[in-house]
């Protein structure tokens, strides 16, 4: 039984606790993004932003935070439960999933594949899924016309992604993604590959739905996209 826990049950609880920490740290990371966000728009805009909670705003992600954890749930009558609530679940298991391969340092890393950058690929693919989940399960016009909007662009610029991707993996030679790390130890790829670097740009905005390619959350059309029936944690999770 010793002999057990020592061989998979020390190993299994380190992976347990650096995927926690690399959990909490993606959050954290996140919640000050959206606020730098938010501050840059509001100064595009002549406005101050976020500044009552904390200081000049710190402290305002996770005031947010707290708000959209206690509001209600609310499932439209129409839509279908299980999948309606499956959908965001689906969507921030595989956003989260993509960093156990990511290495963070030359230690730093929860599972250091060989073939990182198409297991790096494949999960960015299947994030499309949730988005139609959410749209159809909704039940309602404007997600479901938002979730094949998101679909169409999200594989579109896929395309672009793996000829950047493929680009890298040539210059590279492995697949593996501490490795292409440390192949740039000398110089960074982003100098000898500028172009692809404006390209894998350009797709990464599109990928994200981020303006100018928010074409997914066109309010004057759509109203809110696909999360337009989503609230409280379900509409955090996107």
């Amino acid at each position: 039984m010793t002999d057990i826990l020592v061989a998979y049950g020390i190993p299994l609880a380190i992976i347990v606790a650096q995927s926690l920490a690399l959990i909490v740290a993606i959050l954290l990371v996140t919640a000050y993004v959206l606020l730098a966000d938010r501050k840059i728009w509001a100064a595009v805009q002549l406005r101050r932003g976020p500044n009552v909670v904390g200081a000049f705003g710190l402290l305002q992600s996770f005031a947010d935070l707290l708000k959209f954890v206690f509001k209600e749930v609310v499932v439209p009558a129409g839509s279908n439960k299980g999948v309606f609530l499956i959908a965001p679940l689906v969507t921030v298991t595989l956003a989260l999933s993509g960093w156990a391969v990511i290495p963070l340092d030359a230690k730093m890393v929860i599972s250091d594949i060989n073939v990182g950058i198409l297991y790096i690929f494949a999960i960015s693919s299947l994030g499309v899924y949730g988005v139609i989940m959410a749209g159809w399960a909704s039940n309602s016009k404007y997600p479901f016309l938002s979730a094949l909007r998101a679909a169409a662009q999200m594989v579109s610029y896929e395309v672009s992604i793996g000829f950047v991707i493929v680009c890298v993996l040539m210059t590279a030679g492995t697949l593996n993604l501490s490795e292409i790390v440390e192949s740039q130890k000398t110089i960074w790829y982003v100098i000898p590959h500028l172009p692809m670097f404006v390209i894998f740009f350009v797709s990464a905005l599109a990928e994200t739905n981020r303006p100018p390619f928010d074409l997914v959350e066109a309010e004057s059309e759509l109203v809110a996209g696909f999360m337009v029936e989503y609230s409280s944690t379900t509409y955090m999770m996107f």
